[in-house]
């Protein structure tokens, strides 16, 4: 049976199993007996071979089978008994054995989860930004549609900054290609910083049909080894030159972006309500951010180090994953959990944080909640209805927008309690731009 609880730290805690082989044997049998049932082996036929050898063949394997699943079990009925709160998996150490191996005395190695005083956030202040959506930021955001809409026309005249050129290059290092030193026709909008900043600078000026011998020195930092730091020697060939031509905020250009009678006032005024959207959601999540740290710095706790350790093993997965996406080999990175241990710990405390606070004040997400905020999200979508049933068919997709309801009735029930600061803000302020 568990002996008396051993506190190793905060939230480490030790107990010893001690478990008799003898008690054991029937268990051990059985299972053997169980397994001479089909075993096969040559020169018996299926079913046949005799227990004297398969216990030769099994013996130790299910012994030891039959040994941790005691001592798992005296772990579980301890914990329940005693009442703990065990966090991840325990750890289990083989003490002693004693009378000819008849008697194992096994530690069990343990985190708790911690006990959590939830702090007062009365006597917390956070700033609520207040932004007031201006002419000038519907212009730029006019400005903005306006170069996403650019088209390139063929000019006669030299190359400046921001035109789009066609070009064939030949690069060599003393006289010898490299690998990738050569191409034909590649297309690039000098300043965009697609090529190096020296490389792109080097062609302004020239006219369709010149050719030019200019030396780019790479960064030693440069993705390409063979390159880095070396002094490459470029022959270039204009082959087409065109100047960026904007559209004119016009009744057609209003009509392209879906106001049908093309009235200037709408598309501003439609710009507008997407603008206060995109400022009302932005200061929300601001609030939230400052509230979550409000709850962390009010309640002292400890987190569990196999919850932050598995934690950190999610984070890193989930960065590899993403940069594999985007086709980086993540092999050669070094990439280690320690990268994210900060955030990880972050992410455990307020987790624990938030499922005390929906414990203690009945916070828990309504399927109706939970539904509303599904359907909300597929409205930016094609099929608001397909997006719907995605969600709902997998236990994952809906748990993560039960966090996200969670989490809301969690903001607002601080929002009673906490002293809010008003703070006016400029709109790039606000979206972090700068």
């Amino acid at each position: 049976m568990g002996s008396n609880v051993e506190t190793l730290s905060t939230l480490e805690r030790r107990f010893d199993i001690t478990v008799s082989l003898e008690k054991l044997q029937d268990e051990i049998e059985k299972r053997l007996k169980r397994l001479a049932k089909t075993t096969k082996l040559h020169g018996f036929r299926p079913g046949k071979v005799p227990l004297k050898v398969v216990t030769q063949m099994y013996g130790a394997q299910v012994q030891q089978d039959v040994l941790n699943d005691a001592v798992h079990k005296e772990f579980t009925d301890t914990v329940k008994e005693l009442n703990l709160q065990v966090a991840g998996y325990p750890r289990f150490e083989t003490k002693s054995t004693n009378d000819n191996d008849a008697l194992y005395v096994f530690s069990a190695i343990f985190e708790v989860y911690p006990e959590i005083v939830l702090g007062d956030l009365s006597q917390q202040n956070i700033e609520r930004p207040n932004v007031q959506v201006g002419e000038a930021d519907i212009d730029r955001t006019l400005e903005m549609i306006r170069k996403q809409r650019v088209t390139y026309v063929p000019v006669s005249r030299s190359a400046k900054k921001g035109d789009q050129v066609k070009i064939d290059y030949h690069g060599v290092i003393d006289g010898n290609d490299f690998s990738g030193g050569k191409a034909k026709d590649v297309q690039l909008i000098l300043g965009d910083g697609r090529f190096l900043k020296d490389f792109e600078a080097s062609l302004v000026g020239m006219k369709v049909g010149n050719n030019k011998s200019f030396d780019v020195v790479f960064p030693e930092d440069y993705h390409g080894k063979d390159i880095a730091g070396k002094t490459v020697t470029f022959e270039v060939k204009l082959n087409e030159l065109e100047e960026s031509v904007l559209p004119n905020v016009d009744t057609d250009f209003a009509k392209l972006l879906g106001i049908p009678d093309g009235d200037i006032k709408k598309l501003r005024e439609g710009i507008q309500q997407d603008l206060e959207r995109e400022v009302s959601k932005r200061a929300r999540a601001k609030l939230k951010e400052q509230i979550m740290q409000a709850l962390l710095d009010t309640t002292q706790i400890e987190a569990p180090t196999v919850l932050v350790n598995k934690e950190m093993e999610r984070l890193t997965q989930n960065a590899r994953n993403d940069l594999e996406a985007r086709g980086m080999k993540t092999k050669e990175m070094p990439f280690t959990p320690d990268l994210f241990k900060e955030k990880a710990e972050y992410r455990v405390k307020l987790g624990l944080i938030l499922v005390e606070l929906v414990k203690v004040y009945a916070l828990k997400a309504t399927p109706e909640q939970v539904r509303n905020l599904i359907e909300e999200t597929a409205q930016s979508y094609e099929n608001p209805d397909q997006v719907v049933k995605w969600h709902y068919a997998s236990s994952e997709r809906l748990q993560e927008v039960e966090s996200l309801a969670l989490e809301e009735n969690v903001v607002n029930w601080a929002l009673e309690k906490i002293k809010l600061v008003e703070k006016t803000v400029t709109f790039d302020e606000l979206m972090g731009i700068s």
